[in-house]
């Protein structure tokens, strides 16, 4: 059974205020076995969008979903044409001070666990390790017939082949990696089969509309059962697939602390949110509880 996507969440009901203190989290940090979970909010000083917040990419387009992407040789070539063009940008973008800050502390042990809802791989590019990538990478293909991986460059160049000369100017660039562009634009954008057996290809991600593998959300359910609290960072929790986690950390009794600058539909099961940008707000922590970012990749 597919799920509907949930693309909007309004608060419904008086949520706790936030607050710029940063003494509890720092309390669970140097308390350790911190379980994170991070959200496109942390991505967003690399240059990367997220959906939600202020100038979020949901307010100028849907992003695609499972049905459609499955169900509309139209729509493939729109998503192809529009996430090639922005994998230029996407597949360039380098880790910030948010994502090195967690890489340092799971190299200090303040961190047990990472789980992110990110496609782009950028906190592995800044050291961090055994990261659950929940809705799966944009740097990976899979094809829906045979089921052969591959790497997103060797796509790209294929592509780039297919489609000589193919720079529209987009309106923008979307945290799933793909460019806004009109329907005229990709009009004439070729689509490339999978080079092992013909079929459909498609990114290695969890779509709107599409469910995470369950044994992919038995692993992070494990996280959480092993990890003394849970640290959300840069998250709407807007979807199921992260609240999930929060409802089951609050549920046993761990304290779960969130830092957005925008509420979260997890705010009334946290012990509080911190409205702070990322980038500043880790990097406080990392000099306030010593622990060194200078080692960190990237």
């Amino acid at each position: 059974m597919r799920t509907r996507p949930t693309l909007s969440w309004t608060p419904t009901e008086d949520l706790p205020p936030a607050t710029t203190d940063l003494a509890p989290v720092a309390e669970v940090l140097r308390a350790g076995k911190v379980l994170v979970l991070s959200g496109a909010g942390i991505s967003t000083e690399s240059g990367i969008p997220d959906y939600r917040g202020e100038g979020g990419s949901l307010s100028r387009h849907t992003p695609m979903t499972y049905q459609d992407f499955t169900g509309s040789a139209r729509a493939r070539r729109r998503y192809w044409a529009r996430s090639h063009l922005g994998w230029r940008t996407f597949g360039r973008a380098l880790p910030n001070a948010g994502h090195r800050a967690v890489a340092a502390f799971q190299r200090q042990g303040l961190v047990s666990g990472l789980i992110t809802q990110n496609v782009d791989q950028l906190h592995q590019a800044a050291g961090s390790t055994e990261v659950v990538e929940l809705h799966g990478s944009l740097r990976r293909v899979v094809c829906l017939s045979c089921g052969a991986f591959s790497a997103r460059r060797e796509l790209a160049a294929r592509l780039e082949e297919a489609n000589p000369g193919f720079a529209p100017v987009p309106a923008g660039l979307n945290p799933d990696g793909d460019a806004d562009l009109t329907d005229e634009q990709v009009a004439d954008f070729r689509v490339v089969p999978c080079a092992v057996c013909g079929g459909v290809l498609k990114p290695d991600v969890v779509f709107f509309g599409e469910n995470v593998p369950p044994q992919r959300v038995e692993q992070c359910r494990a996280l959480v059962r092993e990890a003394s609290s849970l640290l959300v960072l840069g998250s709407s929790l807007t979807v199921m697939s992260g609240l999930r986690f929060v409802r089951q950390a609050a549920d046993a009794g761990k304290a779960v602390l969130i830092i957005n600058r925008d509420p979260t539909r997890g705010d009334r099961h946290a012990r509080g949110r911190v409205a702070l940008p990322l980038g500043t707000a880790l990097t406080a922590l990392a000099e306030h509880l010593a622990v060194p970012l200078e080692d960190a990749a990237g």
